[in-house]
């Protein structure tokens, strides 16, 4: 049976700026979309993508990619590292179903949130992984730069801030020996693959990122 769950809610107003210590910073429209295939067969693996609109843009190619070979769901939600509603979030989908594969890109939101609020939720983003699907194997991915609206050749300021939060995503896999998806470096250099809201990619961008995905998975799938 399949389920699909769609949450829209409107936040406080967005700010960039730097939180006081256990502020909580929303953006002025929050969204949660889960989908949850194949909940009565259990024969094969399931694997749960976790990230925002980018892994909801190529979660369907990596489903299609992998049928008959895993289940794979979805998390996308527009909450980031440092808002504490992401762990309720991702523990509430970990709750539905026993997972044995976990795909986590999320970085792209949460501008109001520092790099040291970025890094500081990491491990508790892993403990709450563990302590809810304790047999699954995790997978860090980067996330994805972004480029100028309509002019796609210009890479914006947010690229920087993408780059930063790669690198201590980088340095955590390293440091408690995860895997780690390079999206960031697969379409860094191809401005052709992105979308003209310079967020997003186009259908072959994402047929791109899902692939790289793909691999990535196929390396670790029980």
């Amino acid at each position: 049976m399949n389920r699909l769950f769609f949450l829209g809610v409107l936040g406080a107003a967005f700010a960039i700026v730097r939180p006081a210590a256990g502020q909580v910073v929303r953006e002025n429209i929050e969204w949660l979309d889960v989908w949850i295939p194949d909940t009565n067969e259990h024969s094969l693996p399931r694997i749960l993508l976790i990230g925002d609109s980018i892994t909801r843009g190529y979660g369907k190619q990596v489903e299609a990619a992998l049928k008959g070979k895993a289940y794979v769901a979805r998390l996308a939600t527009s909450k980031s590292l440092g808002d504490p509603a992401l762990l309720d979030q991702v523990a509430l989908v970990l709750r539905e179903l026993p997972f044995d594969l976990i795909h986590f890109n999320n970085g792209m939101h949460g501008d109001g949130y520092t790099e040291e609020a970025y890094a500081a939720a990491l491990p508790e983003l892993l403990a709450t992984l563990r302590r809810n699907a304790p047999h699954a194997r995790v997978v860090l991915a980067t996330t994805t730069d972004v480029r100028e609206r309509n002019h796609l050749e210009k890479s914006l300021p947010k690229t920087d801030r993408m780059i930063r939060r790669n690198d201590i995503l980088t340095a955590f896999a390293k440091k408690e020996n995860l895997p780690l998806d390079d999206l960031f470096t697969v379409v860094r250099d191809h401005p052709d693959l992105h979308a003209a809201d310079g967020v997003h990619f186009t259908e072959q961008g994402y047929e791109t990122l899902a692939a790289q995905v793909v691999n990535a998975l196929l390396k670790l799938l029980p």
